[in-house]
């Protein structure tokens, strides 16, 4: 009994204890925001392809030298400060202090400088950059030098690239890879870390906090200023049911659909606890294989203008008429400081008969035409309406349904259509892509370029290279007009329409989430 007693007594004092003695610190529970991506993450390489789900992995994981502000200017990003020459032939950069990679090694410059050298192989801008004898050198650990032997007035402009290939850096040894050759090891200094052991794809990629990231101490302002993760994880949950990502919002399961499905707009309209918001325009593109027949031929490229319609390709997506423009006859945005008619008259209205004509001038003979037909991306419909209008000008159409990742690798291939290639996509440009003759991916492809497509044109080439040699803005935009009025006679890509997409949050305290048209998850907060 005394035994017995002693073992219940200590057990007692043990409990007394216990609930006396001062408790742990409770930890803070990590905060995740989920959010529903527009396509499912294939490619991880910036480098590698303009698909914009790319680019949004690149912003989350790497950092730029430079990004435009909300008023497209360029802002110092990664760069603490810069010199140039009166003649702007010589340019020195120096790095904030204390910058590094996520695998705890410093940015140098020599990281920069390689960095730099791949973008220029792959990217319009770095290419028209070093055409202008660009040479690029580290001089010390944190500064290098950018030497010319042209004036290009444009070089704070394409450090801040926002969009297609942006000047991402990453460490010295992954940029030396062939800019051909994709890289999979993702080690950036941005503010979030790509955590490879949770990503499926076809289901979720996942990011966490970058505890070594030091944002600037400006408050963010477009992609430019201070980028403070203010929660500890993000999910990329892929939902392609428009439905069913539409139901997971409603239901509180996730935070975020990227760009809504618009035939949902208005049941998302009606419920007080989402918030919807647009950002920048957005202009359709169809893109055309000028490597085979009948594309190869400029006379075929102008027959598919013929069958656009824009106002019926934009209303088949679903967007009412304040998330639409239902007739834009400018390659540069409507509205934007570029935008101009020359050389729209003769497409302004759909004409079958004389799409027919220039088809048979092409010398079409009803071979296949393979038009591929991503099921989950947001111009489905628009594909539809434009498959069917080709059929109706004899154009024997070869539908090829995939959902948009297996598209983006699909379009790399050079290929003929019947060996596993393809003729006709269609894709869509954000405002910052279409804006201007060097951004616009497929205005601005030069002969020889590595752009799904593969336009060539050397008459939009010198027009191009003017208009980045010249410094007069008035001057400039005659030869926009030109270079444009030109496009549309040899049709680099074809115009089907603007709208403008429109994202769904829920829950969430945000300042510059979609303000560019990129999700950037910096300065959100998830209460």
């Amino acid at each position: 009994m005394m035994k017995r007693f002693s073992l219940l007594g200590a057990a007692a004092l043990l409990a007394l204890g216990a609930a006396t003695a001062p408790q742990a610190q409770a930890q803070p529970k990590p905060t995740t925001l989920r959010m529903v991506p527009h396509a499912d993450l294939k490619t991880l390489d910036p480098l590698f392809n303009t698909a914009y789900i790319t680019r949004n992995h690149g912003y989350m994981v790497f950092d730029t030298l430079f990004a435009q502000d909300s008023h497209g200017q360029p802002k110092p990003q990664m760069v603490q400060s810069w010199t140039t020459s009166p003649d702007g032939k010589s340019w020195t950069f120096t790095l904030r202090p204390g910058l590094k990679f996520n695998d705890g090694t410093p940015v140098t410059a020599e990281d920069c400088v390689a960095s730099l050298q791949r973008w220029a192989k792959k990217d319009t801008l770095g290419q028209a950059m070093m055409a202008a004898g660009a040479e690029l050198a580290a001089t010390s650990a944190d500064t290098f030098t950018l030497t010319l032997k042209q004036p290009f007035g444009l070089v704070l402009d394409a450090l801040a690239k926002p969009s297609g290939m942006p000047p991402f850096i990453l460490p010295k040894r992954l940029a030396l890879t062939d800019p051909n050759t994709q890289v999979t090891e993702m080690v950036g200094s941005g503010p979030f870390l790509f955590k490879r052991d949770e990503w499926v794809p076809g289901n979720k990629v996942v990011y966490v906090k970058n505890p070594a990231y030091v944002p600037r101490a400006e408050p963010a302002d477009g992609l430019a200023g201070g980028k403070v993760a203010k929660v500890d994880r993000v999910e990329w949950i892929y939902i392609p049911d428009g439905n069913t990502a539409t139901a997971a919002l409603m239901n509180g399961e996730v935070d975020m659909i990227e760009q809504t499905t618009p035939d949902f707009l208005p049941v998302l309209e009606s419920n007080p606890d989402i918030t919807l918001s647009t950002s920048v325009a957005s202009q359709g593109m169809v893109i055309v294989n000028s490597l085979h027949p009948p594309f190869d031929k400029p006379q075929a490229r102008q027959a598919l203008y013929y069958l656009v319609n824009q106002k019926e390709m934009v209303s088949a997506i679903g967007y009412p008429e304040k998330y639409r423009v239902d007739y834009c006859p400018t390659l540069y945005i409507c509205g934007s400081p570029l935008a101009t008619d020359a050389g729209a008259a003769p497409y302004a209205k759909t004409d079958l008969a004389r799409a027919k004509q220039l088809l048979q001038e092409a010398g079409y003979q009803g071979e296949k035409v393979v038009l591929l037909y991503p099921t989950d991306h947001i111009s489905a419909p628009a594909v539809m309406v434009m498959a069917q209008n080709m059929k109706k000008a004899g154009i024997n159409v070869d539908l090829q349904s995939m959902d948009w990742a297996s598209l983006a690798a699909r379009r790399l291939k050079k290929d003929p259509p019947a060996q596993g290639g393809w003729n006709v996509f269609l894709t869509w440009g954000g405002y910052f892509d279409a804006s201007t003759p060097v951004t616009n991916p497929w205005l601005s492809a030069a002969c020889g370029n590595s752009l799904p497509g593969w336009p060539c044109d050397k008459e939009l080439d010198t027009l191009r290279t003017q208009w980045i040699q010249e410094t007069d803005a008035a001057k400039r935009k005659e030869i926009a007009a030109q270079l444009q009025a030109r496009a549309y006679q040899t049709v680099p890509y074809v115009m089907w329409g603007e709208f403008k997409p429109v994202s769904a949050v829920r829950g969430l305290k945000h300042t510059e989430l979609m303000k560019t048209g990129i999700p950037v998850m910096w300065n959100v907060e998830k209460p």
